[in-house]
């Protein structure tokens, strides 16, 4: 693995100056707090802002069409998480238009892509079902077409953004007598369109997500991406990006893991509490001095450390994992005032390790469930074969 530095050149440093200046100036306080409120990880005005700034479509098209150049990505990307700019809707929206870009007509992605570079429209994930599990191929939300027109029934749980996207990428049933792979068409459904109806949930974290109820809603076929039953060759690119299972880049400069952002959370817990645990109280002595302490937070580092350097799918887990084990152990350390959260007066670390204790069970389902990615790395990689769910065999008395 190469740790070497990148040398910036004099365009690169004026475009990380420009970018960290342009965030500055608009991911502010208010911002953030707003966020922390709503719980929703968007805000319209900075969204806007970076669209009309040139920062969407830069980030989302490659260099030789126009987007960035592999360092002002990563600076870029860099950027972003230093500043907490509220993210989670753009990394659907960006998830989504390639699949519009490369399974839409040609009409469709001329009307959306645009609008999605400018900021104005915004896609999120219709996947989960209440009763579905991590298992999105048991699709029952079912499509009937009727003419040139499809009728949607059904509902999707964890559509995030939802309240603040103008499509949603719907996976559904069109054919339940067929294999489940076999069965299952996608559309680009615009969310205003009538039988649609939006129910925040609030999570433990404090985010926002949503139930989403479709009731005889009616959607032309031009808004079908790719044939009708070979919705899982549409779904796979954003199904491999959202898990992680994507090919290293040959110039190691992205991500290490898929999710390096969450990660971040706890890479400042840990720099937080050793800061609070390193300063010397009234009395002159410090917390770390006691040798337990030093030890659980030297463990919980390494563990961190361990986390965002593992790459790929195998980082995705290590890294929700890490955020589960170390978060208490960071609570313990700091003391029962730790458990205040962030913005209260008294905690001791901004509520950061807190925070993370109360993520990182959500972290461990973004996208499938932490067994579900153990049982893709044990079959995939490992060639273990498939988990075998079924009842043991009682034996006989």
């Amino acid at each position: 693995m190469d740790f070497s530095r990148v040398e910036l050149s004099d365009d690169d440093q004026r475009f990380r100056d420009e970018a960290r200046a342009f965030l500055a100036e608009h991911v502010t306080e208010e911002v953030l707090r707003r966020d922390r409120e709503t719980g929703d990880n968007f805000d319209e005005g900075v969204h806007l802002a970076l669209g009309a700034a040139g920062y969407l479509e830069g980030e989302w098209k490659p260099a030789h069409e126009g987007g960035f150049t592999r360092v002002r990505r990563r600076i870029w990307e860099l950027e972003k998480r230093r500043s907490h700019v509220p993210w989670v809707t753009w990394g659907t929206t960006s998830m989504v238009a390639r699949s519009v870009a490369r399974f839409g007509s040609p009409e469709l992605v001329a009307d959306v892509l645009p609008r999605v570079f400018s900021g104005h429209v915004r896609l999120c994930l219709g996947y989960t079902e209440p009763e579905g599990g991590s298992d999105i191929a048991t699709c029952k939300t079912r499509a009937v077409r009727d003419g040139d027109q499809w009728v949607i029934n059904g509902s999707k749980m964890f559509t995030t953004g939802a309240h603040n996207c103008q499509y949603v990428f719907l996976i559904t049933n069109t054919d339940p007598a067929a294999p489940k792979h076999k069965s299952l068409t996608m559309f680009l459904v615009p969310l205003d369109t009538p039988g649609i109806e939006i129910q925040g949930i609030r999570t433990v974290d404090g985010d926002r997500t949503n139930i989403v109820y479709y009731s005889d809603v009616r959607v032309d076929d031009r808004y079908r991406l790719g044939e009708v039953n070979g919705g899982w060759t549409v779904l796979r690119e954003p199904l491999n990006a959202e898990h992680g299972a994507v090919e290293a880049s040959a110039d190691g400069l992205q991500d290490v893991s898929i999710m390096m952002h969450q990660g971040g959370f706890m890479v400042t817990a840990c720099d937080r509490a050793a800061a609070v645990v390193g300063t010397p109280g009234p009395d002159g002595r410090r917390t770390i001095d006691d040798d337990s302490v030093a030890y659980r937070l030297g463990r919980s580092i390494a563990r961190m450390e361990t986390a965002i350097s593992t790459p790929n799918i195998f980082g995705r887990v290590a890294l929700a994992q890490s955020m589960r084990d170390v978060s208490p152990d960071l609570m313990d350390i700091l003391g029962t005032a730790s458990a205040l959260p962030v913005g209260t007066d008294g905690a001791p670390d901004d509520g950061a390790a807190e925070y993370v204790y109360r993520f990182a069970p959500l972290v461990g389902i973004y996208g499938g469930t932490l067994e579900v990615f153990r049982n893709m790395i044990g079959q995939y990689v490992l060639g273990l074969g498939k988990p075998n769910y079924a009842a043991p065999v009682k034996k006989a008395s």
